[in-house]
C-alpha cells in the first residue's frame, strides 16, 4: 500500500540543493531543459529551512580546464563549469541564505566526482551539525542527484529526494526513471510541496505566483493546488512502499 508521508523541518535537516549553476540551465554550456524552471521552487524550500532553524547547503561542480569529465579529455561532456567562469557561477535567480555552506566536487582533473560527497568536506560537515535527515533537489537527477542520495543512504542518512525540485540530463531515454527507481531501492523517500502541509505557502508563492496574485484575483487555495500539482519533466513521482 502506498501511504503518503508528510514531513515537518527541524534543525536536524539539511537541504542539499545540488548545481544550480549557469552552464546547467538554458544558454550554458550542458543545459538541461526546464532547468531554470525548478529554482523558484528550490528558493521555496530553502526559505523553508531557513525559517525552521534548518541547514542549507549548496553544490558547485568546480571543474579545472583539463577535467578527465570533457570530450577533449576522452570524457563524455562538452567543457562546463570550470573553476572562476560565469557558467560555473549559481543562477542569479538562485536565493541561498547567506549562511548557506558551498560544496565545491569534481575539483581533481583526474577524478570524475558526481556525488557532493565526493572528494569533499561535506559528510564531515553533516556530522559536525549533527544532521540526521538529508532533503536534496537540483540538477541532474541522473547524475549528482543519484549518485549524493546513494552516499547518503551508504552513511546512513534518512534521505528525501524533492520530487518537483529536480530534473535530469536523460541522455538514453529512461535514464531519470532508472535513477529515481534506484533511489527508492536504496531507501530514499521522495516528497513534493504537498508533503509539507505546514509550508505550502511558501513553497508556492515564488515570484511568478506573486505576480499572478496582483494581478488575478486568486485565493490562496488556488496558489496551494498549483503547488501541489508541480511535477517537472521526466522526474515523476513514483509509488514507494512504506
Amino acid at each position: 500500500m502506498c501511504l503518503n508521508k508528510t514531513y515537518k523541518i527541524t534543525s536536524d535537516d539539511a537541504l542539499l540543493i545540488t548545481d544550480i549553476q549557469n552552464d546547467f540551465l538554458p544558454g550554458g554550456a550542458l543545459p538541461i531543459p526546464g532547468g531554470d524552471e525548478i529554482v523558484p521552487v528550490l528558493n521555496g524550500y530553502a526559505r523553508i529551512f531557513k525559517d525552521a532553524k534548518a541547514h542549507v547547503f549548496a553544490s558547485k561542480d568546480w571543474h579545472p580546464p583539463n577535467h578527465c569529465s570533457f570530450k577533449l579529455q576522452g570524457g563524455l561532456w562538452p567543457p562546463h563549469c570550470v573553476q572562476g567562469t560565469k557558467g560555473a557561477e549559481f543562477s542569479p535567480d538562485l536565493k541561498l541564505p547567506k549562511d548557506a555552506v558551498v560544496a565545491f566536487k569534481a575539483t581533481d582533473p583526474m577524478r570524475e566526482s558526481y556525488s557532493v560527497f565526493d572528494g569533499t568536506t561535506f559528510a564531515k560537515e553533516l556530522k559536525e551539525r549533527c544532521i540526521k535527515r538529508l532533503f536534496v533537489g537540483g540538477l541532474a537527477t541522473d547524475y549528482c542527484v543519484l549518485n549524493t542520495v546513494l552516499d547518503a543512504r551508504k552513511l546512513g542518512y534518512e534521505t528525501v529526494v524533492l520530487m518537483d525540485a529536480t530534473l535530469g540530463i536523460n541522455a538514453t531515454p529512461g535514464d531519470v526513471d532508472r535513477a529515481v527507481e534506484s533511489m527508492l531501492k536504496c531507501g530514499a523517500l521522495q516528497a513534493t510541496a504537498a508533503d509539507f502541509p505546514d509550508a505550502v505557502d511558501t513553497l508556492s508563492m515564488d515570484e511568478t505566483d506573486a505576480d499572478l496574485l496582483e494581478d488575478k484575483p486568486v485565493g490562496k487555495a488556488d496558489v496551494k493546488k498549483k503547488a501541489r500539482m508541480r511535477s517537472r519533466g521526466s522526474a515523476k513521482r513514483l509509488p514507494t512502499e512504506r
